[in-house]
């Protein structure tokens, strides 16, 4: 015999069919509770919560109406909305079933004993029961999950004039369902920007999809992207939803969009014009509804002027666009987030004393810090972790190693190293001006930004 699970409560005026009941269920549910007083059901459901409520339709001699059960199914959806209500009656009014069903029963069985009847309507509403649960409980690990994620994509920290521009571009865009492109270098807080226009959208509590394209492979683009039906490729062992579907409802953040090959940006275009995708291996169209948003460390334009990337797709996701500031021009951002990031870290390795001095500030207001925001996280977190003192300096953000890397020039004969150094420096120099810094090289914009392709600058 499988194991007894799940709690039922039969509430019926009527002593031998309560008797009857508790005797037939008691063989298939672990705790069956009886009482003959719907009055006691708010006593009885403040000391167990119950699977299943078998629930009496009338209590009062001469009186079918319903309308007694259906008041107190109503209090007991109300104290605990995943409950299973089956009513009963004696009455086989289906009017007053479909009624019934209309107001919150999960099902609806008359008191002519059919006992097969019977318990597959309370399996039945006992599934109900914990599948709602089984919902709830996901709903509430998704809402946990987002919040961590969220907590973790928080540091949109900044009182310079270019992050007010950006703070003011986020709250006009976030109430609508434009579409958006973020243009920045790496580092600089591209997807926390994703994240904070979901965040304040009319569709924040929906999923939110991150995907980043450079990592995609190519002959995988459109089983991720669009998802694939079982059979329609070698390891396509089962039906898969693709990105899209999955953030259907919600927001769909496609990050680095500028490393998609020509060849895949016509079929992105169709399923963003058309609203809808098909998976691999099928003809059948299925409706997205996504809010769009874009991010790119490249220059989208100067790639339509060379044929990597299609006019056409970019005016697409391209109705508004938002441009993050490298670190190093946000002079009055820097020591804020350092700030921020020492409060953080401090608290995650239990260091909470410790504290920059003054030559350390200024250090950090000087660099460049060409890796932005993610270099300057990274370099506090490794300094809480080395700084034994109370005190941290210098040294623990930079070794030596770093401090002649980043600050003189290349001593080795490698002429890759030496040209990614030398640019890398022409450009800290211009403070990231690119055609300063080309003029400086003696090469063209373009040549430019081609080296920095390259070099992952």
């Amino acid at each position: 015999m499988p194991q007894k699970k799940g709690k039922i409560l039969i509430v019926d005026d009527n002593e031998e069919l309560l008797i009857a009941f508790k005797f037939f269920l008691s063989k298939h549910f672990d705790k069956i509770s009886t009482i003959k007083n719907p009055n006691l059901i708010p006593e009885y459901l403040g000391k167990e919560s119950y699977d299943i409520i078998l629930l009496d339709m009338n209590f009062k001699a001469g009186v079918n109406t319903g309308n007694e059960g259906i008041f107190w199914m109503k209090q007991i959806l109300e104290k605990d909305p995943n409950a299973s209500v089956v009513l009963i009656t004696a009455y086989g009014d289906v009017e007053l079933a479909v009624n019934a069903m209309k107001e919150g029963a999960a099902d609806f069985i008359q008191k002519s004993w059919d006992e097969e009847k019977i318990l597959s309507t309370i399996l039945s509403a006992y599934n109900l029961r914990l599948s709602k649960l089984k919902i709830e409980n996901l709903e509430q690990k998704q809402k946990h999950l987002s919040e961590k994620i969220d907590s973790k994509f928080s540091n949109i920290i900044g009182e310079s004039a270019a992050m007010k521009a950006v703070f003011n571009m986020i709250e006009k865009v976030s109430i609508t369902d434009a579409n958006v492109l973020i243009l920045g270098e790496n580092g600089t807080g591209k997807e926390v920007i994703a994240r904070e226009i979901h965040r304040k959208s009319k569709r924040a509590n929906e999923v939110f999809v991150n995907v980043d394209i450079g990592a995609l492979q190519e002959n995988l683009f459109e089983s991720e992207l669009f998802g694939h039906t079982k059979g329609s490729f070698t390891d396509a062992k089962e039906d898969r939803a693709g990105r899209f579907e999955i953030a259907s409802g919600g927001t769909l953040f496609l990050d680095e969009i500028g490393n998609l090959p020509l060849q895949l940006q016509s079929k992105l275009l169709t399923a963003i014009q058309n609203k809808e995708i098909c998976r691999v291996g099928s003809n059948k169209p299925i409706s997205v509804d996504i809010r769009l948003i874009c991010a790119t460390n490249k220059n989208p334009d100067e790639m339509v002027e060379k044929s990597t990337f299609r006019e056409d797709l970019l005016y697409r996701i391209n109705t508004i666009k938002i441009n993050l500031p490298p670190l190093r021009e946000r002079g009055e951002d820097i020591v804020l987030l350092a700030d921020f990031f020492l409060v953080k870290y401090t608290d995650k390795y239990n260091k909470p004393n410790l504290k920059f001095n003054l030559n350390t500030i200024s250090k950090i207001k000087q660099y460049s810090w060409p890796g932005n925001i993610r270099e300057l996280q990274h370099s506090i977190e490794k300094a809480v972790i080395l700084c034994d003192e109370k005190i941290i300096l210098p040294g623990h953000l930079w070794s030596e190693g770093e401090k002649q890397q980043k600050n003189t020039a290349p001593k080795t004969f490698n002429l890759d190293e030496n040209e990614k150094s030398l640019i890398e420096k022409a450009i800290q120099k211009y403070k990231g001006n690119i055609s300063s810094a080309a003029k400086e090289l003696g090469i063209n914009r373009s040549t430019l930004y081609k080296k920095m392709e390259k070099y992952g600058i």
